[in-house]
């Protein structure tokens, strides 16, 4: 996984919790809901692809591991 795609992912959970919050604020479930949705999502994918660079030892950030 590029930088790129990472910083992609990192921006996701933090609109997921700007979003949550907001949604608390607003008293809408539905913005919560959306909220927690990006946030499990962008976790879903940090761990998938860290499961599948450990398996071909690349790291996030480095391309090979010594």
């Amino acid at each position: 996984m590029n930088l790129i795609k990472t910083l992609y992912i990192v921006i996701l959970i933090i609109f997921g919790i700007f979003m949550f919050v907001y949604g608390e604020l607003d008293d809408s479930p539905g913005g919560q809901l959306l909220g927690l949705l990006a946030v499990v999502a962008g976790i879903i994918v940090v761990i998938k692809k860290q499961k599948k660079a450990w398996k071909t030892k690349i790291t996030l950030f480095n391309k090979k591991q010594n």
